[in-house]
């Protein structure tokens, strides 16, 4: 996932700066990085794919090992595929082009629901044929993506080795972010951990809850991916417009509050009024109920949160991104450690309200800030990084 980060936004800063020449050697590049990677991924999941099942399920557990286990490897032979479709698609995301992927992605989804019926339902072949057929939709979708590159005047299957350099200007973009990407896993990681020590009951409840969340807060996804390929042109491109910068910002903000308001006001609904579609439980739906508050808070702020990421991705202030997490993440995790044995579910979610609102805060004064990317036109310049730093 960083490398499709790191990608849409070297990509989108090269073309805001009018440098086509240098897009495509970084798409060459980046495509090499995923390749490489991706075939990394594939040798991993033949030699050690039965290992990693094993400590995850146990050793009792033959049937279920052997079963996942076929899966992986069959999947295993697409990861080459999946992540240069990644990269693919985020050099097409970095160009404004959302059409081409989508295109790709909708392809894939019928090839993949054919498949799963056709091998799995007709010719009988079980989770062997679920795994071939999302393993072929998942390789379609990643020459789709390079083709689509290629119908944009882009060498998409030309592959470029980096340099030592280039190496580092990758790892410096994308360090920062799996920085952020992992702490906001673990976070939430913990607050599932925290609520496997409060009861069956407990744990039921929250996993209705975090799972309705995170499909929920998907729908902010798109704010982020629009700030970063619309931003770089205007915060250092060569039509540098900081006042319409702002205006843009101001206008995401806006639209995640409203979209937030709207997941909100439904995604709170549903389990308050209609619990039986999760479950027919009393008392998972009374734990339920209880985290309805924290739920709604969460829901309402998670899309403007990807509004001011995306800008500060855009804007390629990552060590302050990256460091601001790990403060949160940090402060979260001390306050889910006291609170685990205290046995409070609805505590441990206005844990998550603080991560959230948080970040938003460190976020948004970063961005309002008079000598920050948005109104400081040398903020990504070196000789003001250096003169700041002197």
């Amino acid at each position: 996932m960083f490398l499709s980060v790191a990608t849409s936004n070297m990509v989108a800063t090269s073309l805001a700066k009018k440098d086509e020449e240098l897009a495509q050697h970084q798409v060459s590049m980046l495509l090499f990085l995923a390749l490489a990677c991706g075939i990394g991924m594939f040798l991993f999941t033949k030699v050690f794919g039965t290992q990693v099942l094993t400590a995850f399920t146990g050793s009792g557990n033959y049937e279920l090992i052997s079963s996942a286990n076929t899966y992986a490897q069959i999947r295993g032979f697409a990861w080459p595929a999946v992540l240069v479709g990644l990269v693919a698609q985020s050099a097409s995301l970095g160009m404004k082009d959302s059409w081409g992927p989508l295109k790709a992605l909708a392809a894939a989804s019928v090839i993949n629901g054919v498949g799963d019926i056709f091998l799995c339902s007709v010719c009988g072949y079980g989770i062997a044929g679920a795994a071939w057929a999302t393993m072929v939709s998942q390789v379609v979708a990643a020459f789709m993506m390079m083709q689509n590159l290629s119908n944009k005047g882009f060498r998409a299957f030309s592959f470029t080795i980096p340099s030592v350099r280039e190496l580092l200007q990758i790892f410096e973009i994308a360090a920062p972010v799996f920085v952020t990407m992992t702490s906001k896993v673990a976070f939430y990681a913990l607050l599932t951990y925290s609520a496997t020590s409060m009861g069956a009951i407990t744990l039921a409840a929250h996993q209705v809850m975090i799972n309705v969340l995170c499909m929920c807060t998907v729908w902010g996804e798109p704010l982020s991916q629009t700030a970063q390929s619309f931003m770089p042109e205007l915060i250092y491109g060569a039509n540098q417009n900081l006042t319409k910068a702002r205006m843009l910002l101001k206008s995401l903000v806006i639209i995640g509050a409203i979209t937030g308001l709207t997941l909100g006001a439904v995604g709170t609904l549903v389990p308050w009024l209609f619990p039986s579609v999760f479950t027919n439980d009393q008392m998972v739906i009374q734990q339920m109920h209880r985290v309805l508050a924290p739920y709604f808070s969460v829901l309402v702020v998670t899309p403007s949160i990807h509004s001011l990421e995306g800008t500060l991705l855009a804007g390629r202030d990552l060590r302050y991104l990256s460091q601001s997490m790990g403060v949160c993440f940090s402060i979260g995790t001390l306050l889910l450690m006291l609170l685990r044995n205290k046995g409070s579910l609805p505590g441990c979610w206005w844990v998550l309200v603080l991560f959230q609102w948080s970040r938003f805060g460190s976020a948004l004064l970063r961005l309002i800030s008079p000598t920050g990317m948005l109104f400081n036109k040398n903020f990504n310049q070196a000789e003001y990084v250096e003169a700041k730093a002197t």
